[in-house]
């Protein structure tokens, strides 16, 4: 294969660095290898800031071919902007009102055992909504995860927000450890692939984590253009890749 074959997606958060960590230099320096070989693309849901911040670098943009921020509606090729999207604009303030107020009063009436700051972040493409605040500690993140898997926490506020807000046009996606993404529909990790001349591949590969419906991973591994990869942590990734491109 050579490098104009073939095209490789990855999620960020648990696809190639620990879950809101820093990349590992091996899985750094594998993905420098691996891009002599194939176009690679990163695309997740956190905003370019803490992409960076996860993989290593303000020069994020050019280490990659393409990076996607907010699941692509920030997106870069070759390390300049293609393309920006603005979910302000698109709601528009009434409609931003009306969320934001369930929000706050859902997160206010929701008991669980610790509460931190930063219980919703708006970024460019997606409005990010945290039940334990996004100041948590990495140690009450995972407090949090852990509670989440058997109480649904997330789940039980998504099936809130589907019903109050029918009308509105906009998906609901469990993203990483303590979150959920907001965006309209269509505005999902599949929003990458209008920005890039796919014809140009033979095969679109996509890793990531949480591929199961519900997951911000799942629109993207489902799609028919991509073939779907699950991994289950940086190391199930570079095992993965390891194998596929073993020649």
């Amino acid at each position: 294969m050579t490098k104009r074959d073939v095209l490789c997606l990855f999620d960020i958060d648990g696809t190639l660095t620990p879950s809101r960590l820093v990349i590992k230099p091996e899985m750094k320096a594998y993905l420098a290898e691996l891009r002599k070989r194939v176009v690679i693309g990163v695309v997740g849901g956190s905003d370019k800031a803490k992409q960076e911040e996860q993989m290593g670098g303000d020069g994020l943009v050019d280490m990659y071919d393409y990076v996607f921020s907010e699941n692509g509606l920030v997106a870069y090729k070759d390390g300049k902007l293609i393309g920006k999207q603005s979910i302000k604009d698109w709601m528009g303030e009434d409609r931003i009102k009306r969320f934001v107020n369930f929000c706050l009063r859902y997160l206010a009436d929701l008991d669980i055992p610790k509460k931190r700051g930063t219980f919703i972040e708006f970024r460019d493409g997606l409005i990010n909504l945290c039940p334990i605040g996004r100041n948590c500690t990495q140690e009450e993140r995972m407090e949090f995860f852990e509670y989440d898997k058997e109480h649904k926490i997330r789940e039980k506020f998504v099936e809130a927000m589907e019903k109050e807000f029918a009308d509105m046009g906009l998906k609901f996606s469990i993203g990483g450890q303590i979150s959920i993404d907001v965006f309209p529909k269509g505005w999902d990790k599949t929003f990458c692939l209008g920005l890039m001349d796919l014809t140009l591949y033979k095969e679109i590969h996509f890793f990531g984590d949480k591929t199961y419906p519900g997951g911000n991973d799942y629109e993207i591994f489902m799609d028919p253009r991509t073939i779907g990869h699950t991994v289950t942590s940086p190391e199930d990734t570079m095992e993965q890749l390891k194998t596929l491109f073993k020649d």
